[in-house]
């Protein structure tokens, strides 16, 4: 097996095991979701242990990745130049919360729930695309256009 079907299959594999621990968990039901980012009404707090589950295994996948000289399918790690908080940060940080509590989806339980074929689900996955493409074609553009030109 040649290192892009490897890449492939443990993509495939990491997905399948976070998408079934999604819908174990209950993080595919909008009204839980809701429930639990209502801490001022009548608050669910069993989800607090789904997002401790996850904050170890992203601590422990830190702590290996730190441990190691490059990744198992790559020859190196990609990790993002910039490590700063900003003010884009936390304004993307409250957009992407105020609208996981409106709609009870973030981006992976979205997808996740996508296999359930409700069209609420459609329509906000849609509205993702849509609003990522937007901000890759219009920002990110233009913010590389910037570097370039302050680079020469």
């Amino acid at each position: 097996m040649n290192l892009q079907t490897l890449r492939f299959l443990a993509a495939l594999v990491s997905g399948g095991v976070f998408g079934f621990g999604l819908s174990l968990s209950g993080m595919l039901d909008p009204a839980r979701v809701r429930g639990f980012l209502d801490v001022a009404g009548d608050w669910d707090p069993s989800l607090a242990f789904v997002l401790a589950g996850a904050v170890a295994v992203a601590m422990l996948g830190t702590l290996l990745s730190r441990r190691m000289k490059r990744p198992v399918f790559d020859r190196a790690f990609h990790l993002p130049p910039d490590t700063g908080i900003d003010r884009r940060l936390v304004l993307g940080s409250a957009l992407f919360g105020i609208g996981w509590g409106i709609a009870g989806f973030c981006p992976g339980p979205a997808l996740a729930s996508l296999t359930l074929g409700l069209a609420p689900v459609f329509l906000f996955v849609t509205a993702m695309v849509v609003g990522m493409t937007v901000y890759d074609r219009l920002v990110a553009d233009r913010k590389i256009r910037r570097a370039r030109r302050n680079f020469h």
